[in-house]
């Protein structure tokens, strides 16, 4: 019998052709699927992962701060502390390596140089300051510090319908973009929207980060809800709150904008210790 060679040639050139097109078919439907790409700063960094990085380490930069770099690299800010032996108030300097591999450090008094000036992540909670009665001072004893109150955001407060986990939308909206758990790019949720309109608070917390320095996410809000809970905040074309501020459910943090995307929108994300989750199960259903 005689076989036309030539036949299954062309056979194999078509299929192998049919092969990548869908490859490059299937880039592009994902760089269009409205998804976040995490490029980190650092040249020896690479694209986000939804696992934390495990090896190498990260050199501070000035704007740094734990729960920045935690965010960046997948990881619980309180283990990443553990890692590196980073004791209260959690001081971090420029130049300093934040490691990814090994054991814990023990925790030790951080000593910063005077020649560099430091980096500091605060820890505030949201719990309201605690009322202190003043003692009356007997012979040698010393009257004790009162606390200090935390910051108070001074921006616009709505009034917004939570969840019974005592979360609330972000903004007003079309969803555009859905969170995608298995290992794509959205870490959360994207919202269309008008530039400028308002940013709000998806729960009561404290801002732990107000920059731009992860690129992706353009001008970006981190809020801190618990030791459990942060909130991300991306693309904004304004922040209106500062590191530090509390912040209740429903307060203005920013204005949506496009920076560091393509079109005005908000991203939006919920990180249980470290991972993203998915933001649709904790929001109230629309």
């Amino acid at each position: 019998m005689r076989v036309d060679v030539s036949r299954f040639r062309r056979a194999g050139l078509c299929a192998l052709g049919g092969l990548l097109i869908g490859v490059l078919l299937g880039g592009c439907a994902s760089s269009s699927s409205g998804g976040v790409q995490v490029v980190d700063r650092n040249k020896n960094g690479g694209g986000s992962s939804r696992q934390p990085v495990t090896s190498g380490q990260y050199t501070v930069q000035r704007g740094d701060t734990l729960f920045s770099i935690a965010f960046r690299y997948g990881w619980d800010w309180k283990a990443l502390a553990a890692r590196n032996g980073i004791p209260p108030p959690y001081v971090i300097r420029p130049g300093q390596k934040i490691r990814f591999g090994g054991a814990n450090q023990p925790v030790t008094p951080t000593t910063v140089a005077s020649s560099n000036t430091p980096v500091v992540t605060t820890m505030p909670t949201p719990s309201a300051p605690v009322l202190v009665v003043p003692q009356p001072v007997t012979g040698s004893q010393t009257p004790a510090a009162k606390p200090v109150p935390p910051t108070v955001a001074n921006t616009p407060v709505q009034s917004v319908e939570r969840s019974p986990s005592g979360w609330a939308w972000p903004a007003s909206g079309t969803l555009i973009g859905k969170f995608s758990s298995n290992g794509s790019l959205n870490k959360g949720i994207d919202i269309a929207g008008e530039l400028g309109q308002p940013v709000l608070a998806a729960s009561d917390g404290s801002v732990v980060y107000a920059g731009s320095g992860l690129r992706g996410y353009g001008e970006l809000v981190i809020i801190k809800h618990s030791d459990t809970y942060v909130s991300a905040y991306g693309h904004n074309r304004r922040l209106l709150v500062r590191e530090g501020e509390q912040v209740k459910a429903g307060q203005t943090v920013a204005e949506m904008g496009s920076t560091g995307t393509d079109r005005v929108k908000l991203h939006f994300e919920i990180r249980r210790q470290g991972k993203p989750v998915d933001p649709l199960q904790y929001l109230p259903r629309r």
